[in-house]
């Protein structure tokens, strides 16, 4: 049973076939003959980033490099096509790499002169990127990922949170520490509670609609909402909003299994004396 709404974010199932330029926070400095635009609005200053986008750089679907990827086991290594575009992201904000951490990202640390030809084809692609460039983020294992890589990962995260997860056991593992009849009522209301907030910040999730790949999807949410999501996102290279939709899944599985142990419970203890039957079918109507 999955979250209503969590469907895959729009494209996840496409990064590789994405043909329109993301929206995100751009970096103007490493996009040749492209003018800093004056103080605006942030929401004017992505619209100018994302309409001087063509003049700067090549066709941003172009694919810049394939890249083996760092999760495969060596029977079965994947690669992934790294495009124009998302060359352009990782040395935009927030991530803002470096040559040096560039060319780990792309497999091309250990060339000679790495950092120099690395530059040089940058160049020839519309891009700057200035030797002795300070990065802005902090490095985790999560940029060491192209966004081909991290949306597998967050695929196959999902799919086992949704497969594997053992809610049914964690629920009634967690009943039988709470199997006072005094206390089954007051666990019932909080656990009703715990669902309605779950689903409130599912619905969100839901909506997100961070650009994936070079593809722009219509905002739903606030632009200071979105934003943020979008800032997670890019630094996350995909796999951070679908993670937590998928951790989220396995959290509303156990809270249904909760509910259905504690009707178990109800059941039990009218059956023994200790409860109403009344009240059982009055709360099981309720959970429904």
């Amino acid at each position: 049973l999955g979250l209503p709404g969590l469907a895959a974010p729009p494209g996840l199932e496409d990064l590789q076939a994405m043909d329109e330029p993301g929206m995100s926070l751009l970096d103007q400095s490493v996009i040749k003959k492209v003018p800093i635009p004056s103080k605006a609005s942030s929401l004017s200053a992505l619209s100018l980033a994302k309409d001087s986008l063509v003049g700067g750089i090549t066709n941003p679907s172009e694919v810049f490099c394939s890249v083996p990827g760092r999760l495969s086991l060596l029977s079965s290594t994947s690669k992934y096509k790294v495009t124009v575009g998302e060359v352009q992201r990782r040395l935009s904000p927030p991530e803002c790499l470096n040559a040096s951490l560039l060319g780990g990202v792309l497999r091309r640390a250990k060339s000679k002169n790495g950092g120099r030809c690395l530059r040089e084809r940058l160049g020839k692609i519309g891009l700057n990127l200035p030797a002795g460039r300070r990065k802005a983020a902090n490095v985790t294992l999560l940029t060491s990922l192209v966004e081909g890589e991290a949306v597998h990962l967050a695929r196959d995260f999902g799919y086992v949170c949704e497969t594997e997860f053992p809610a049914k056991a964690a629920a009634e593992y967690l009943c039988r520490q709470h199997a006072d009849p005094g206390e089954l009522h007051g666990r019932k209301s909080m656990l009703l509670a715990a669902k309605q907030i779950c689903k409130e910040f599912a619905d969100l999730m839901a909506q997100d609609r961070s650009p994936l790949g070079n593809t722009c999807p219509a905002l739903i949410l606030e632009p200071g909402v979105q934003s943020c999501l979008t800032h997670f996102s890019l630094i996350t290279h995909g796999f951070g909003g679908p993670a937590i939709c998928a951790a989220l899944t396995a959290f509303q599985n156990y809270l249904l299994e909760s509910l259905k142990g504690l009707d178990k419970m109800f059941l039990s203890s009218a059956g023994s004396g200790h409860g109403d039957t009344k009240v059982s079918e009055k709360d099981a109507k309720h959970r429904k």
